[in-house]
């Protein structure tokens, strides 16, 4: 028979049940469809299929959810898209 030990290890119930963080982009007046789709593909490395179908979704519905992560990652996605000109904000959820 094996004993059991005496401490059992910790778990992080914090980040261990917590949802996903993720990047909003917004559509505006000023930056053109093409750049946007551009801005998706440079920087995520998406697809030109995929970039356009993204850039389209913020472009008709007003907003795109374009990834989802860790807090870190996406804070640092959307200090990109920042510095791309796009209106970018991070939300927690699914």
């Amino acid at each position: 028979m094996t004993a059991m030990p005496d401490v059992l290890p910790e778990i992080d119930t914090a980040t261990t049940n917590e949802k996903p963080w993720r990047l909003i982009v917004w559509n505006d007046p000023v930056n053109l469809m093409n750049y946007v789709s551009y801005v998706f593909r440079s920087y995520f490395g998406f697809s030109k299929e995929k970039a356009e179908q993204l850039m389209l979704q913020v472009h008709h519905d007003g907003f795109c959810t374009v990834r989802s992560g860790s807090r870190e990652a996406i804070e640092s996605d959307v200090q990109a898209m920042h510095g791309y000109g796009l209106n970018a904000t991070m939300t927690q959820g699914a």
